[in-house]
């Protein structure tokens, strides 16, 4: 675009027949149209969108006035719509540059549907000549071969659903032109294969011409046949692959892309899905794409630690969202292919399902898309170990995931053909990792001032999402070799020295620094000293109100800068933090004034003991390495180094995933309170009872919903109802033999009655320590009031446990695993801790006493003075 033009895409409004930009992103626009508006202002790598309008499907509505007896689509466009075309036609060629017009139907440019050819463009269209192009376009769309073509695929549903939007673009003058893929459309290769030609595409893409063939891999180009004679330079076609890949990293599948050089200028014409038939593969069988029923296993034995109980519409679509894209990442980091990524696509985006409020992993879509990854069957123990996952699978799902083309021997060899890929991943994560933090400050930094209207709280949102949402490739990479180094010392600790204990892994990788979850416990200890030493403040910090503590601490400056401080670093660091409805620190002080006020009164009296983290790791160090052969311990050291630094920068990484999530809150809370000005809502907080979709289409006008008033009062009145159930048990199945998702057992039809002694019981072993005492049942962390050190126990915890934990002589919870936030948290304060317990909320009792190992994890009720008669 020339400098004296004018960007019709920001400049023309919604009006009656035209929009363009983010207006043009509902489905009635068509493929064509919406992947233009999605990549508006998306980074092409230095490519451009040619400026653009788009004709609505009301448009021809408005226009048509019969089918004759010819059988011929008869167009006469209204004066408002004519003056309306004319008028945007001068905004986007004000120096009468030509034009293209070309159709955008429901359904072309989609992932099983192309229209390859089918339907007309018309190119160097005049200012003058426009509204005739419009009408070929739609009288094409009416054509004989398209109804056929509709008819074949399933999709003939009359004239309401084939009337098409019409693209109007400003013409490139292209001196070169083609298509790319981001991903071969014959086997799924992760390679670029560009077809070209000189000028203008339009004879590739109508297959009068073969043109030349390129295959770019990583920058290496390679022409595969050219008998055009070479129209690409290897420079253009690298900038070409970068521009397909750019597409593709945006939508997330492969894409099927068209584009032009105009010179030494790259634009981007059209962006659409590689169609199941165009890339010539079939995608796995799939009964969650095909739609048949099958068994699902629902589970919550680790999301609960991060999403409890019940919780909301926009916090569960935005969680959904979120698991899709990322695993999606994950997958095609590891070396997926793409075409096996898109065969599974419903399995990604059923990741997790809502079970009467309350989020589930969808076990059944976890386990066929891990069995994806090179290396599931060998490593398939430890993933689930990971998870919190102990149970059985059922025999069907058991044969699916270990079928013969998942066996080992196969597994091993996919594995060790991704290995030096894997090898080049950990050797470039600390600069992936240092780009990432870069993007997220930069993205966090952001931000618009004032009071944003509401069309610049979505645009914001929706940075954020492309710029960090969608782009979380550090923590995946790193939270893989977690797993990966965590268990592999393990394994070393099964088969090397396995005379020091089932958890010696846990007391190796302790400690170390860095670590900024131990912070808030340094940082809150900081502050107990300080308020003990004013008289009488640490029982006014725990019993007082909030404006009576306010008052309280304000002469003390030292203290109030501290908390101040404290909220600015981790005021959305809250319990159930990563739902959007939770009040963060920030808006609830109390919680933390309480936790300062409780630990200045204990430490006071008994400051709890804890476990020399530090010593034990760095004995049990020493005897390794004093026991293990030269050859056997540089890779001890290799591996213990990644555990810690992988472990440690997991807990890091999830830490500004706190923060984006409290920037994503506080969108959603200002987009809320813009609704209430307008009159959609009555409190800026019922945001949360709307989906994602729901809010950023309710701002940009394609929202199918309106009355959001009444969407949101009968949302309230279902869950109100869920909340008068019975919490569903941990885990059930549901589905097959025409069950839903709704048939679900009560917990207490399904309680936990594991075979185990009554007065013993055992976990997962977190952190070292042997403790034995009185236990406390916390359910709430708000509402924990303890007079002295205990022992913790509880059904889950979250960061936002941060602020008791401190408090705690050891930590029981019921679920969890080896690498939650409780374990690893409880290994840097040095409390022996144990979780995954089965049942333990409903075992212990406040005050019963328990010796507990947290070495081995082993926990006894013992009489409470001791079992030898001592006292305890």
């Amino acid at each position: 675009m020339t400098s004296g033009e004018m960007d019709v895409t920001a400049a023309v409004q919604i009006g009656e027949y035209i929009a363009a930009g983010g207006a043009a992103r509902h489905p009635r626009f068509g493929g064509k149209v919406r992947a233009l508006a999605d990549l508006v202002d998306a980074n092409l790598g230095g490519a451009s969108i040619p400026a653009w309008f788009a004709l609505t499907p009301e448009a021809f509505g408005a226009s048509v006035q019969s089918s004759g007896a010819d059988g011929q689509v008869h167009i006469q466009m209204p004066q408002a719509l004519k003056t309306e075309l004319a008028r945007a036609v001068r905004q986007l060629c004000p120096d009468s540059a030509l034009l293209a017009v070309r159709s955008s139907a429901v359904g072309e440019d989609g992932v099983s549907h192309s229209f390859a050819g089918l339907l007309d463009s018309v190119l160097n269209v005049t200012g003058s000549e426009v509204e005739a192009a419009v009408a070929t376009v739609w009288r094409s769309a009416f054509s004989e071969r398209v109804l056929e073509y509709r008819r074949g695929k399933g999709m003939d549903g009359g004239d309401a659903a084939v009337a098409p939007a019409v693209l109007i673009q400003r013409m490139v003058q292209a001196t070169v032109a083609g298509v790319a893929f981001s991903a071969d459309p014959v086997t799924g290769e992760s390679v670029v294969v560009i077809a070209a030609v000189p000028g203008l595409g339009e004879s590739l893409v109508g297959g009068e011409r073969d043109g030349d063939t390129y295959r770019v891999a990583g920058d290496t180009v390679t022409a595969v046949a050219t008998p055009e004679g070479d129209v690409l330079t290897p420079a253009q076609a690298r900038a070409v692959a970068r521009l397909a890949r750019a597409c593709e990293a945006h939508f997330g599948r492969p894409q099927d892309t068209e584009w032009a050089f105009e010179g030494e200028a790259l634009f981007l014409l059209q962006s659409r899905p590689i169609t199941t038939s165009s890339a010539g593969v079939t995608p796995d069988s799939d009964p969650a794409d095909s739609g048949e029923s099958e068994t699902v296993i629902w589970d919550n034995s680790n999301i609960i630690e991060s999403y409890s109980g019940m919780t909301t519409p926009l916090t569960y679509s935005f969680a959904q969202r979120a698991y899709g894209a990322v695993y999606r990442q994950f997958c095609a980091l590891l070396g997926v292919r793409r075409a096996k990524i898109q065969g599974h696509s419903a399995r990604f985006d059923g990741m997790i399902g809502l079970i009467r409020g309350r989020i589930y992993y969808n076990l059944s879509n976890w386990y066929r898309l891990l069995a994806l990854l090179p290396g599931f069957t060998l490593n398939r123990p430890l993933m689930e170990q990971m998870m919190g996952v102990n149970e059985a699978l059922p025999p069907d799902l058991e044969r699916d995931i270990s079928a013969p083309g998942a066996s080992r021997l196969q597994d091993a060899a996919d594995l060790a053909r991704a290995g030096v890929g894997l090898a080049l991943s950990l050797i470039r994560l600390p600069g992936m990792q240092r780009a990432f933090y870069a993007r997220l400050e930069g993205a966090l930094a952001g931000g618009v001032a004032g009071k944003p209207s509401l069309a610049e709280l979505v645009g914001e949102y929706r940075r954020l999402e492309s710029q960090l949402l969608t782009r979380w490739d550090a923590p995946l990479v790193n939270d893989f070799f977690a797993m990966i180094f965590y268990g592999s010392l393990r394994r070393m600790g099964e088969r090397w020295y396995p005379d020091l204990g089932d958890s010696v892994q846990n007391a190796l990788i302790v400690g170390g620094g860095g670590m900024i979850s131990a912070e808030p416990a340094e940082r809150l200890h900081a502050l107990a000293r300080l308020a003990r030493q004013v008289p009488g403040l640490p029982e006014t910090l725990c019993d007082a109100d909030l404006g009576q503590i306010e008052q309280a601490i304000d002469p003390h400056a030292e203290l109030k800068g501290g908390a101040a401080a404290y909220l600015e670093r981790f005021g959305d660091r809250c319990l159930d933090e990563l739902k959007l409805e939770s009040a963060t620190l920030t808006d609830e002080p109390l919680l933390l004034w309480r936790s300062v006020g409780q630990l200045a009164r204990l430490e006071a009296q008994d400051k709890p003991a804890t476990v020399d983290t530090e010593g034990e790791k760095r004995r049990l160090e020493a005897e390794i390495r004093r026991r293990l052969s030269p050859l056997r311990r540089p890779v001890f050291t290799f591996v213990l180094g990644q555990a810690r630094a992988r472990v440690r920068d997991r807990e890091n990484l999830r830490f500004e995933r706190t923060r984006v999530f409290g920037r994503a809150r506080r969108l959603f809370l200002e987009i809320g309170a813009r609704l209430v000005e307008g009159g959609s809502l009555s409190n800026a907080r019922d945001v949360f009872w709307l989906e994602v979709d729901e809010v950023l289409g309710t701002a940009a006008g394609t929202s199918t919903a309106t009355r959001l008033r009444e969407l949101i009062a009968l949302r309230q009145a279902e869950f109100a109802h869920f909340a008068t159930l019975p919490a569903p048990p941990r885990r059930f199945t549901t589905g097959g033999s025409g069950q839903t998702r709704l048939d679900v057992p009560d917990q207490a039809s399904a309680a936990d009655t594991t075979g185990v002694a009554a007065d013993s019981r055992r976990g997962i072993a977190c952190s070292p320590g042997i403790v034995r005492g009185p236990v406390r049942v916390v359910t709430d962390p708000r509402n924990a009031n303890l007079s002295g050190p205990t022992i913790i126990v509880a059904e889950r915890t979250d960061p936002g446990w941060i602020l008791v934990l401190p408090l705690a002589r050891a930590l029981i919870v019921e679920r969890g695993s080896l690498l939650s936030h409780s374990a690893i948290v409880s290994r840097e304060l040095g409390i022996p801790a144990i979780v995954a317990v089965p049942g333990v909320t409903r075992w212990l009792r406040d005050g019963d006493w328990v010796e507990l190992n947290g070495s081995t994890g082993e926990i006894r009720r013992i009489a409470a003075d001791g079992p030898d008669g001592s006292g305890a």
